[in-house]
């Protein structure tokens, strides 16, 4: 029985961690449906959080997860995520037009060292070996990747720091979305933070001028299904089970993805300075997955 009772621990702490994986491989190619759609890009954040509005209730339905009753604390607490996760979109989507696609992805997951370096601080221990290693190979990759793409020019400055801006958004979205999953179930948390970010997301494409209806449904449909229901359906519902450490560690894997798909669809230069920084990011993650403590399976 204890044999029996290890094993399926293991295989569900196995389904979480390629849950979160996957989560962020989908997400990872959000930039490129963003280039590819012909409404603003900003606007295209909102077609992301409007389009899936319906599917998202329907599986919140199905997997009996309450979509009202949740209390005005509750409540006030996704929709600020929400408001979060909307101002994320926004800055991220600007960004997006304005600098490579690996840069967009590496500089809107800057947030990632914050959340690390918070699991820290929570932990309130002091850092193992193995989670100082992590993180130090984690800030080698992601220095690597990060020297190697400033080496562009100042055409792309405006952009990158948007997409820092987009990472502090969305390392305080993460924080909230993953005290409210634990209560709610993740696809109705998904859907009550998609709608109440979706009019912000709308009025700051308005202000900017941006054309809100396109013309080809593709690349929206593909970022909506892609990007929210499966990126972030994933990533929400991955998040109870990791610490903020590897939760972190693994949000540093988008760039990876984004910089091979900027190559292979952009024609973005891809040289052994970028394998060098990936290889080094996909370390540190195996490095914090191996010292973390098994999470109890829930």
């Amino acid at each position: 029985m204890p044999t029996f009772r290890h094993e399926k621990r293991s295989a569900l702490r196995a389904i979480h961690v390629v849950a979160l994986l996957a989560g962020n491989l989908a997400l990872s190619f959000g930039p490129w449906f963003v280039r590819m759609a012909d409404s603003g890009p900003v606007s295209a954040g909102f077609w992301r959080l409007v389009l899936p509005l319906p599917l998202l209730a329907l599986l919140a339905r199905t997997n009996r997860q309450p979509l009202s009753g949740w209390g005005a604390g509750a409540m006030v607490a996704v929709a600020a995520a929400g408001v979060l996760f909307a101002l994320d979109l926004a800055s991220w989507h600007v960004g997006i037009e304005r600098t490579r696609l690996g840069n967009a992805s590496l500089f809107g997951n800057a947030g990632s060292l914050i959340l690390m370096a918070w699991g820290l601080v929570a932990a309130r221990r002091p850092p193992r070996a193995g989670e100082i290693a992590a993180i130090a190979c984690a800030l080698a990759g992601s220095a690597v990747l990060m020297g190697r793409s400033l080496q562009i020019g100042q055409e792309t400055l405006a952009g990158d720091l948007l997409c820092v801006l987009a990472g502090l958004f969305y390392v305080f979205y993460i924080v909230l979305v993953q005290n409210a999953r634990a209560r709610f179930g993740s696809w109705a948390v998904l859907f009550h933070a998609s709608w109440t970010g979706a009019p912000v997301v709308l009025g700051c494409a308005l202000i900017l001028g941006e054309p809100v209806w396109p013309h080809h449904w593709g690349p929206l449909v593909a970022l909506a299904l892609g990007s929210q229901v499966i990126g972030q359906g994933l990533l929400v519902y991955s998040l109870r089970h990791f610490g903020p450490l590897v939760i972190g560690l693994v949000l540093l894997t988008q760039p990876v993805v984004s910089i091979i798909a900027g190559w292979m669809a952009f024609g973005e230069r891809l040289g052994l300075v970028d394998l060098a920084g990936m290889a080094l990011v996909a370390v540190s993650l195996v490095l914090a997955r191996l010292g973390e403590p098994a999470k109890t399976p829930g």
